[in-house]
């Protein structure tokens, strides 16, 4: 029995009740006040509806908030009144269920998984109090529970709940004297013995005329009276007799060797039953034509036509998709059968062309349900790159792909020191769409890679690593205060120097760092006292013909040279002379980048400038006559998430070249993306800015042509669109492109 939520469609926006519960549930302290034991209680009368209290306290639980202070608010059964009940893996104690819980006439309750101190003893006291529940309830999940605390003999008392017609007992230390107490249950119909310590199934004798869905998935030793107990069925009857740890055992064998028995039997699971083959399964089926499902995954059947899956009788496999997706959906809480399952659908996304939403949630499931186990992980995230590689993302739904990308950090942050599992997740992470569109914890994200990054040197999944940074880095601010991040980068960056090797981790890493010291002078000052700019002058020399690098070199260089405090570092004469060199470039956007530098060192008057008068003069006719010969760039340079940087800039009048620099890279944007730029310019108070410089006597008639060339794109902006002049803030450097498909 599993916790339900309403169902909703990825590809839709989340529903408003999902996300109000979601905001409750993780802000309910802030609706609440405390009692004197510290649990909680809301502060007003709240009043829910009877099938939101059910998703508030499913949704607490399956967050992992749900505990002995928050379960507190579902005492009062007035206002927030439980039917179905579901506090899966909480943390609560016998005192708070019993508070909380036991007062409510419960229909269900699924307690799969509660922590040790909360014990099946502990349950059924609490249920026994309230004698409405012993009739009323109908579904009991107990899965993975302690009988009774050691201090406590083990009593059996499920004879007091009198309504009960399903009962899991999975994976529980349960024995034969409490099979007897439970058959004495006069509605039970369902049954789940899964892994427990029964040996002696003729209690179920006294179930035959109403038992239908007996599962016995992985029961030690099944074999010596299986067929006693359930051939003398004569209702509709779902049986499973599976084991995913894969005993020998001939049971599956005996059973279906046996004719006339279990003529109505519906569903029959023998998955992990080696000694199971085709033809016997299907001489079995041809005589029970009312079955609609057999299980037959890890056995040796399942390859026949008539077992495909396809049609009316639905099966679990690894012939083909059908039967491996059937296997994900049914066994997604068995984490044997999930691994088995996942691993023969690796070979199938391995080759997909088209995006499988449907699958993806499938691999979703069987993460979720198994985030500690090792297995699963590992086959499942290499199961997520193959359904979210290259142009697959673009076809997955936001959501889904949000959901998978928490599960791999989650996979990540669980085993740290798996490279394999790691490899796995980088390359997953390693996505444009999701890197740049998908909403997930971007700050847990850089953290867990750049972990990585500073405990190996593998040259493959460092460029992921690398590649991932370089986008995040413009995204988190975390990783901008990280020192060894950047220590980590500039070793990289040496390391690629030394070898005179370009290539993407080099490229990658470059815009990393460029977008870490963007708008963070702390990150320019660690840059400058780890030897950054040394090395960065070398990197120019090394790789004179590589515009790309030299853009992005260039494009961190501008961002020292907005700080003001460390204009000293950079004035002097032979990293001068090599800016100049590059000013001249015939390639524009080295070029550009280049006036941006100068025009930032030179904007702050003679006093700020430790060099001659004669340079200093020469490099602003150089920087002016340069930038009028520059040619419109056919695309957009560089992207900014403000223009405030350039308003200090238009001020120089002294320095025209200084101030065409500014005029020009705003003229640029403005006329390559309108819709952005000039909405942009307004918000933040530019038109007033660019008016005055306009109107200035002293403005040089070059600034003057450019400032009334984006005065007029504003104009026609305001007038298709009404927007008038406000203020913001905030800029940022070119987006790196997308990484490149992993070799």
């Amino acid at each position: 029995m599993a916790c339900s939520f309403l169902n909703t469609d990825e590809a839709s926006p989340a529903a408003l009740t999902d996300l109000c519960l979601t905001y409750v549930s993780q802000n309910l302290e802030c609706f609440c006040v405390k009692r004197p034991d510290g649990s909680l209680c809301f502060r007003e009368a709240v009043l829910f509806p009877q099938e939101l209290a059910d998703q508030l306290l499913a949704k607490m639980a399956t967050e992992g908030l749900l505990n002995d202070s928050t379960v507190g608010v579902f005492r009062n059964c007035e206002y927030l009144r439980l039917r179905r009940a579901c506090i899966r893996t909480a943390r609560i104690s016998a005192e708070a269920f019993q508070k909380a819980l036991c007062p409510h006439r419960l229909l269900e309750l699924d307690a799969a998984r509660v922590n040790a101190d909360l014990t099946i003893h502990d349950i059924l006291q609490g249920l026994a109090t309230n004698k409405y529940c012993q009739e009323s309830l109908q579904r009991l999940g107990l899965t993975g529970l302690t009988m009774s605390s050691l201090e406590e003999p083990i009593r059996y008392c499920f004879s007091s709940l009198q309504g009960l017609r399903s009962l899991s007992l999975a994976n529980v230390d349960f024995y034969d004297s409490g099979l007897v107490d439970v058959c004495s249950l006069p509605r039970l119909e369902s049954l789940d013995l899964s892994n427990t310590s029964v040996t002696n199934l003729s209690p179920l004798l006294g179930l035959k005329e109403r038992l239908r869905s007996l599962t016995l998935h992985q029961l030690k030793r099944l074999e010596l009276n299986v067929a006693l107990c359930v051939c003398v069925c004569t209702v509709k009857l779902h049986l499973d007799i599976s084991d995913d740890k894969q005993f020998t055992s001939d049971v599956a064998r005996q059973l279906l060797g046996q004719p006339g028995i279990l003529p109505a039997l519906v569903s029959l699971d023998v998955s992990g039953r080696k000694q199971v083959t085709d033809a016997a399964v299907k001489a079995f089926v041809k005589e029970r034509p009312g079955m609609t499902f057999v299980g037959l995954l890890a056995t040796d059947a399942g390859f026949s036509d008539f077992l495909s899956g396809e049609g009316n009788l639905k099966v679990t496999g690894e012939a083909n998709e059908t039967q491996i997706c059937e296997a994900l959906r049914r066994y997604s809480e068995r984490e044997g059968f999930v691994r088995e399952a996942l691993f023969h659908l690796f070979s199938l996304t391995h080759v997909m062309e088209k995006p499988r939403p449907d699958i993806l949630k499938l691999v979703v499931l069987g993460m979720k349900n198994h985030p500690a186990t090792l297995n699963v992980q590992l086959a499942a995230s290499a199961c997520v790159f193959n359904l979210t590689k290259q142009d697959l993302a673009a076809g997955m739904p936001v959501r889904l792909l949000s959901t998978v990308t928490q599960l791999l950090l989650e996979a990540m942050r669980t085993f740290p020191n798996h490279q394999q599992l790691q490899k796995n997740c980088l390359l997953s992470l390693c996505s444009d769409r999701i890197l740049q569109e998908v909403p997930f914890n971007r700050f847990e994200a850089a953290k867990l890679v750049m972990q990585w990054l500073c405990n190996h040197e593998d040259q493959n999944m460092q460029r992921m690593a690398v590649a991932i940074i370089s986008i995040l880095a413009a995204k988190v601010q975390y990783i901008k205060y990280s020192l060894s991040a950047l220590q980590q980068l500039l070793h990289i960056v040496r390391q690629k120097a030394n070898q005179g090797v370009v290539d993407a981790t080099l490229k990658f890493t470059l815009s990393a760092l460029w977008n870490l010291t963007d708008e963070s002078p702390t990150t320019c000052r660690h840059f400058i006292e780890n030897q950054g700019l040394d090395l960065f002058i070398k990197v120019l020399e090394s790789f004179p013909n590589e515009s790309s690098i030299q853009q992005k070199v260039l494009g961190l260089l501008n961002n020292i040279a907005e700080v003001g405090e460390l204009h000293g570092e950079l004035m002097v004469q032979g990293f001068l002379d090599h800016i100049s060199t590059l000013l001249h470039s015939p390639e524009v956007e080295v070029s550009y980048f280049a006036a941006g530098i100068l025009a930032h060192l030179t904007s702050r008057g003679e006093d700020a400038w430790t060099l001659s008068p004669d340079l200093r003069s020469s490099l602003l006719e150089q920087l002016h006559a340069v930038i009028t010969k520059w040619p419109p760039p056919e695309c957009e340079m560089v992207a900014y998430r403000s223009f405030n940087p350039f308003f200090p800039l238009l001020e120089c009048f002294h320095t025209p070249g200084v101030q065409l620099w500014a005029a020009w890279a705003m003229q640029h944007v403005c006329s390559k993306n309108a819709a952005r730029y000039c909405s942009m310019l307004l918000e933040e108070g530019g038109l007033q800015q660019l008016e005055r410089v306009h109107t200035h006597p002293q403005t040089h008639r070059d600034v003057k042509r450019l400032a009334e060339s984006i005065l007029d794109s504003l104009q026609r902006h305001r007038a298709r669109t009404g927007q008038p002049a406000q203020t913001n803030t905030s800029r940022r450097p070119p987006p790196p492109p997308p990484p490149p498909p992993p070799q």
